[in-house]
């Protein structure tokens, strides 16, 4: 066995108790900390995947739940208040002396961006990027994404209403492609490839830029 037990901890932030449940690599060389989105928790099929695999290729995982989350609270707070959970979160991410890549999904992806540069992160996961509301790409988030300041992997759903692959606008990042996967990388019954396929598309991915980071 090459991880270790998960464990969880609780810590107290600005904007209430959150909690952080690792996923511990044997030989870890870097952490990714990722967080959830404005509609769901950690147990989200694209987080969990990453939690399973990637701590046997020599990466720690943390899931992070925000504040909100841990009170029982259904609906998310305004992203300032999401970057003042993470930046109380981030000294016990960055406490095993190791490189953190901050990541998340959806909203949690915004938040990465938003405070990658702040906090000292090596690197950003962007998983499902809300590039804009549904049906509203005038109303672009990308400059959060183009204004990260370090290297960035997007993995979005070939057919997410929050933005296709196609919509995204050039920039330094990376970008990989679920196939047919939604918002939440869930793939039709009638698409070419299952639902174990797509999320190997996600940790595939992940893993592949994950080895050139350095």
């Amino acid at each position: 066995m090459t991880e270790i037990s998960s464990a969880s901890e609780t810590i107290e932030t600005d904007a209430g108790t959150a909690r952080v449940t690792w996923h511990r690599a044997a030989k870890a060389r870097l952490v990714l900390a990722v967080s959830h989105g404005a509609g769901g928790g950690i147990e989200a099929r694209d987080l969990r995947a990453l939690a399973e695999v990637l701590p046997a290729h020599g990466m720690s995982v943390a899931l992070v739940e925000q504040p909100w989350r841990v009170a029982g609270k259904k609906v998310a707070p305004a992203p300032k208040t999401l970057d003042v959970g993470w930046r109380g979160v981030w000294p016990v991410l960055a406490k095993p002396g190791l490189p953190v890549v901050s990541g998340g999904r959806s909203a949690g992806a915004r938040v990465a961006c938003r405070t990658a540069t702040e906090l000292g992160a090596a690197a950003v996961l962007a998983l499902s990027f809300p590039l804009h509301p549904p049906g509203k790409p005038e109303k672009s988030r990308a400059a959060e994404l183009l204004g990260a300041g370090v290297p960035a992997l997007v993995v979005q759903g070939g057919n997410d209403p929050f933005g296709k692959p196609e919509e995204f606008p050039a920039g330094s990042y990376e970008l990989v492609e679920v196939p047919y996967g939604d918002h939440g990388f869930a793939v039709p019954k009638r698409a070419p490839l299952g639902q174990e396929e797509a999320l190997k598309a996600v940790t595939d991915g992940v893993l592949r830029w994950a080895a050139s980071l350095g």
